[in-house]
């Protein structure tokens, strides 16, 4: 088929003016039986964005308090009872006559039905994938009316619960967990744009780079669909470095360049990051381009080594950059807030860039999340912060066994190739990950904990396959910590048990000393989630009190209580012999004392490399003003003392 000579259009749908209406569920779909006449929403119209949540929304129209106050979450949570009505009036001018219109929606948190003119085009009920739907038979001349209509979100997917049977496809940490209340986000939380073509587009762009380290040479590797010949063109800045013209045909099977003359892409602290600019143009019968798509890449060569003196038949736990052996160093990365949607590439830019000062070099993205936005894995890019990038699967206390049903593992790998389609391309991106602390006992039983699942497991066989088929060359382990144990145990160093573990999350022990003895005797191979419980400062504690008692910090206070797990308020008293005076006090001897125990891990494994490949701290920042927690960054963006005890040993030990 012929190419049209008409270039495609896409428009930004966060341009329109949106409003967001409230309905008790399936009230927005019809008339009253009783009365005949259409059913009255609870909630009239208020301004929304697109991106965008629900109740960021409503907490600009006044309708919600404070989220971040006191127990103020607790007074939003109305919010999920409710079906969400997302409406904008689409420009006459965007539509042509004979033209395709697909609504493209980055990412929609939750699940419900698109409606376009009165008519039903579609549903979504995944919020880790993209969906497309075909607006094309239903434009009018005239008064085009878009509605993105979010149900009830699933009841609960929180913290504590049986990981096999949470099938609801949807972020989990909003359900709670223990740094963050419920506040169960609702909304469109990626960008949602119209395209507009006479037929002729690029359907599919997908590239992936590496560096030949013998010859200092780059290679990159280009294929998509599309609908006509396209034009391939690799740039430095404005410079083009080399450009192919390709069938349909040849674009589908593939093309490969090497001995590319550009430069390597480093981590940061190891060396300069430098991106170049890949280009595929669709071109129309007399030359012009008709559709264009742009990727930013890097070119490094990752090989992993196995640690000194490692057990026979560990896993390899030494990263390999570009030839040169890197001790991976970072922090477990975790929403920034619990509406994501709300969030700006500002928000982003500016914590890691705090990271990147801080000396890291990896950011473990945590499986009780999501796909983060793009615009985080440019600025890892820049910033040359490596993405350990984990696939939507955690632990849940009482069971923490990966799904086995054919449809959930059908879904599952759905969703891991449209991670893997949407983000290889980055020179950030190091590895794929199944999941969080997916594990079973000591005993081998699906319950429990102790002994991570392996690669033997249904799910992560497919998982292992997708990789190897998508993204050859890219490390996939089935989840964090991969084991074979959980957790290092100090009983059992020396018997070549730890390779990749977790914890500890609190002094393993009660004073400095027996911390430090712990750390001189580890034999981990890797530890890609160690952390420490430190206050955060006083006047953001009492900032966002919402009148209740700041101290004691204890579980008879609701302030503090919802941070049970690391409350420190009775060792004060063991230590000194007397509970504090103010808040101020315990809040100065708390974070001393979380800089002391993670200072004390990171320089002991430092000092172990290559006896050890790395260590990730849990966690590096705050969704919410939590009293107290394990993150090294507070929820205003600051570091706190274990942020600079543990930088300073990061770039300088």
């Amino acid at each position: 088929m012929k190419n049209q000579t008409s270039p495609k259009q896409v428009f930004n749908l966060s341009s329109l003016d949106w409003t967001v209406t409230g309905f008790t569920p399936t009230a927005w779909t019809g008339k009253s039986m009783e009365l005949g006449f259409p059913l009255e929403s609870e909630l009239p119209a208020v301004p929304a964005t697109v991106p965008g949540s629900v109740q960021g929304a409503l907490r600009t129209a006044g309708l919600l308090p404070d989220w971040f106050a006191g127990l103020n979450s607790r007074a939003c949570e109305w919010v999920e009872h409710r079906e969400w009505m997302f409406s904008a009036k689409l420009p006459d001018d965007w539509f042509s006559a004979g033209r395709r219109c697909v609504l493209n929606c980055g990412g929609l948190d939750g699940n419900g039905v698109v409606v376009f003119n009165k008519k039903q085009v579609g549903e979504f009920n995944n919020a880790f994938i993209p969906y497309q739907f075909d607006l094309t038979a239903h434009v009018q001349p005239t008064g085009n009316l878009l509605h993105i209509i979010f149900f009830v979100p699933p009841r609960w997917l929180g913290q504590i619960g049986y990981t096999s049977q949470m099938k609801e496809w949807k972020p989990r940490f909003n359900y709670t967990w223990d740094w963050i209340p419920r506040l169960v986000q609702i909304g469109p939380w990626e960008p949602v744009t119209l395209a507009v073509t006479a037929a002729a587009e690029i359907t599919s762009f997908r590239c992936r780079s590496d560096w030949d380290v013998a010859q200092q040479t780059g290679q990159l590797w280009l294929k998509g669909t599309a609908t006509g010949p396209v034009r391939l063109t690799l740039r430095d800045g404005n410079a083009t470095l080399t450009t192919a013209d390709l069938s349909p045909a040849e674009f589908a099977a593939g093309v490969e360049w090497r001995g590319l003359a550009v430069a390597p892409w480093w981590p940061n602290g190891a060396g300069e990051r430098k991106l170049y600019s890949v280009t595929c143009e669709l071109l129309g019968e007399v030359g012009n381009c008709l559709d264009r798509q742009a990727r930013t890449v890097g070119f490094k060569n990752v090989t992993w080594q196995p640690c000194t003196n490692a057990p026979a038949g560990a896993d390899p736990w030494i990263c390999v950059i570009n030839g040169q052996p890197v001790f991976l160093q970072g922090i477990d990365w975790t929403p920034i807030r619990p509406t994501f949607a709300d969030l700006t590439r500002a928000d982003y830019e500016k914590l890691i860039e705090l990271y990147r000062n801080l000396g890291c070099n990896i950011f473990r993205v945590w499986g009780g999340a999501f796909l983060e936005k793009d615009w985080f894995y440019d600025l890892c890019d820049e910033h040359g912060l490596l993405v350990w990038q984990e696939f939507p699967l955690s632990s849940a206390g009482h069971e923490n066994w990966p799904h086995e049903d054919a449809p959930s593992m059908q879904t599952l790998v759905q969703i891991a190739e449209s991670y893997i389609v949407r983000r290889q391309h980055h020179a950030a991106l190091l590895m794929w990950c199944g999941g969080n602390e997916l594990q079973g006992d000591m005993d081998g039983r699906k319950f429990g904990t102790g002994i991570p699942v392996t690669l033997a497991h249904p799910l992560m066989q497919r998982w292992q396959a997708l990789v190897e088929r998508e993204d050859p060359g890219r490390r996939f382990v089935p989840t964090s910590s991969s084991g074979p144990r959980f957790m290092a145990s100090e009983r059992d160093f020396g018997k070549g048990l730890h390779w990749d573990v977790h914890g500890p999350w609190k002094g393993p022990g009660a004073t400095p000393a027996d911390w430090a003895k712990y750390w001189n005797g580890d034999d981990a191979l890797f530890r890609s989630e160690t952390g420490a419980p430190g206050a955060s400062a006083a006047d953001l504690i009492r900032h966002y009190d919402g009148g209740l008692p700041v101290i004691p910090a204890t579980m008879d206070n609701p302030l503090w209580r919802r941070y049970s797990w690391w409350l420190e308020w009775d060792d004060f008293i063991k230590e000194k012999g007397q509970a504090p005076a103010t808040l101020e006090e315990y809040v100065e001897w708390s974070q001393a004392r979380q800089a002391t125990a993670l200072a004390l891990a990171v320089r002991a494994c430092k000092a172990r490399f290559p006896g050890i490949g790395g260590i990730i701290l849990w966690m590096g920042h705050d969704a919410f003003p939590c009293a107290a927690n394990t993150s090294i960054v507070d929820f205003w963006g600051r570091p706190k003392p274990a942020a600079r005890a543990v930088g300073a040993i990061f770039k300088n030990c």
